[in-house]
């Protein structure tokens, strides 16, 4: 009986230490109690929902983890003007992934249409399709919300396509499933927007892409592997400085459309015009063999070093522009790198440990290295503070007058980016923003001058 003890405790102390240390256990943003909130089209105040955001469980045995959600991000969502009626609902997903995800060493497997991995909010991560494409009989799209089905050859790139309808944070609802295609950064933050949906309905993102370090690991494909923001190391071995990341993907130079990039003749799409201009399919791109560590293969990714994973692994990245538009093919390539293992599931049928989520800082990177930007200064309705970095657990924003009294006060929730202060009925003068984390006081100027 005492050796059967004894070899209990030393599993059950193994896989609590395993539980510490692995990115896939650790990573996710748990949280009970802040709910979703969302806009309405022509209504600028947030409506807080019922649904609970982030990730409210995470369990795990010896080969996966298990993250309980509802699909629900902190930052608000919404709206979605293009048409689309729905809105962000709850999920009740169980998302099963492998803790040692491995290389797919046979054919590779395509990313679906719907879930393709999941970030660490618990928001769903989808290809580039939007389920529409080209059908040569009729010459003109169908599929998806137009009805009907395509030839499913040439296939409509959902960032080209789906602008219109993407929220401030870039991201939208196929029925009530609230996803991304690409990056999950506010819009506004992009060093050139291409959408203005930002300047009407303020909202943020999972994180603000910061050039000066390593992006933080925000999800995981279906595969298990982990997919890092637009930034890392230039060198595999993770030397080099930052760089952003490069896709290897460029547009074909073509006229029509009859070919795969690969030379296969398919039924033809329509030419190249300015109304189907190259990039309106993802068929338009070609992978070009990478001659830099910062480009990567034809995943969309690379084997390298990153802070939660000093030893190395493979990782996905969310690619950008030079302008931090997102580039194709956005998250995970058109086929994923490792064996596809994960999935959603409806229960879970093995003994498995809670994961009680351990704080080991606000932010993903050290507190001295966090870029707090206040703005407009001077102000005069409102501020606004914006954090360039992942929060990882809420944190108290202050603001104080010149005299050190406390004038207000609000959360910025785990998961967001921004909070604003309303200060029409200040009067005009100093004020400081100030948070606190851990034994570090930032404090930030701002003067109020209406």
């Amino acid at each position: 009986m005492k050796k059967i003890i004894t070899t209990s405790v030393l599993v059950t102390s193994a896989l609590m230490s395993y539980a510490q240390t692995n990115p896939a256990i650790t990573s996710w943003l748990q949280n009970t109690t802040v709910k979703g909130r969302h806009y309405l089209s022509g209504n600028s105040t947030p409506i807080t929902d019922t649904y609970t955001a982030n990730v409210q469980s995470v369990q795990y045995s010896s080969n996966f983890v298990y993250a309980k959600t509802q699909g629900i991000p902190s930052y608000v969502v919404g709206p979605y003007l293009d048409g689309n009626i729905n809105q962000a609902g709850n999920q009740n997903a169980i998302f099963k992934f492998p803790l040692n995800p491995v290389q797919n060493t046979g054919t590779a497997v395509s990313t679906p249409m719907g879930n393709i991995g999941v970030f660490i909010n618990g928001v769903a991560m989808f290809n580039c399709s939007d389920g529409v494409s080209w059908k040569s009989s009729t010459g003109a799209f169908a599929g998806g919300p137009l009805g009907g089905s395509g030839d499913g050859v040439w296939n409509r790139d959902a960032i080209v396509y789906e602008k219109a309808g993407f929220d401030c944070a870039k991201g939208h609802p196929a029925g009530t499933n609230y996803h991304h295609h690409q990056n999950p950064s506010a819009f506004d933050l992009d060093l050139t927007p291409i959408s203005t949906i930002c300047n009407l309905y303020d909202a943020d993102g999972l994180y603000a892409i910061d050039s000066t370090v390593h992006s933080p690991l925000i999800g995981f494909a279906y595969d298990g592997f982990p997919v890092y923001g637009a930034y890392g190391y230039k060198n595999t071995d993770g030397t080099g400085g930052i760089i952003r990341m490069k896709s290897s993907w460029k547009l074909r130079n073509i006229t029509v459309r009859n070919t795969l990039y690969t030379g296969a003749s398919v039924t033809a799409g329509p030419n190249v015009s300015t109304t189907y201009p190259l990039g309106s399919f993802k068929e338009d791109y070609e992978f070009i063999t990478p001659t830099s560590s910062e480009y990567l293969d034809e995943h969309n990714g690379r084997f390298c070093k990153t802070p939660e994973y000093p030893n190395g692994i493979y990782c996905y990245f969310a690619t950008v522009d030079a302008h931090w538009n997102s580039a194709y093919p956005y998250l995970v390539g058109p086929t994923y790198y490792g064996t596809k293992v994960a999935a959603k599931v409806t229960s879970i049928t093995e003994t498995v440990t809670t994961y009680t989520q351990v704080t080991t800082g606000i932010f993903s990177t050290s507190a001295e290295d966090v870029k707090v930007n206040v703005y407009p200064n001077p102000a005069s309705d409102l501020i606004a503070v914006q954090i360039k970095d992942l929060v990882k657990e809420n944190c108290e924003v202050s603001l104080y007058d010149v005299t050190g009294k406390l004038v207000d006060k609000t959360t910025l929730y785990q998961g967001t980016t921004i909070v604003y202060f309303d200060t029409k009925k200040l009067y005009n003068g100093i004020y400081f923003v100030k948070m606190q984390i851990g034994s570090k006081e930032i404090n930030k100027k701002i003067i109020i001058e209406k």
